[in-house]
């Protein structure tokens, strides 16, 4: 699980460094010839761009060398916590959740962040365990079928 959060990091950094390093600029050159830079929307849109680009690479760069030096010993080997799959039954509904941190979090996706009422819920829970989770809609009830914590998918 940690090596395959490092390999998506690395991953999503080329692919922003190649954005920004050949893309965007000629980019930013080709709306600079259409003129006055005040009230040229391409321009403006792809500054922006360059902006939110570099401060994702900054972000993920952070984030890798915080997952690098993750000391896998303090993190439990049979009870949910950050990089554990979670397979709950919810109304008959069964689901999956993977504990990641908060900015990589995607309910979506079933990436549900460690910090969220869900998340911390899960923490230091076991299969078999029944959870009842308060959320601002009101509540839901969980039972976990499955726990795949990070030490599983080494």
């Amino acid at each position: 699980m940690k090596a395959h959060l490092i390999k998506r990091f690395e991953g999503e950094i080329a692919v922003l460094d190649r954005e920004l390093v050949h893309d965007l600029p000629k980019e930013i050159q080709r709306a600079r010839e259409l003129g006055d830079l005040r009230e040229n929307a391409e321009y403006s849109a792809a500054k922006e761009r360059q902006r939110f680009v570099e401060s994702r690479i900054s972000m993920l760069r952070k984030r890798l060398s915080e997952l690098q030096l993750l000391n896998m010993d303090k993190i439990s080997t049979d009870r949910a916590g950050f990089g554990s799959k979670v397979t709950v039954i919810e109304n008959g509904t069964q689901m999956v959740f993977e504990l990641v941190m908060p900015e990589d979090a995607d309910p979506d996706k079933g990436l549900i962040s460690v910090a969220s009422p869900i998340g911390r819920a899960m923490v230091g829970r076991e299969e078999g365990d029944s959870i009842k989770v308060s959320i601002p809609a009101g509540s839901r009830n969980f039972d976990i079928v499955k726990l795949v914590t990070i030490h599983d998918e080494e």
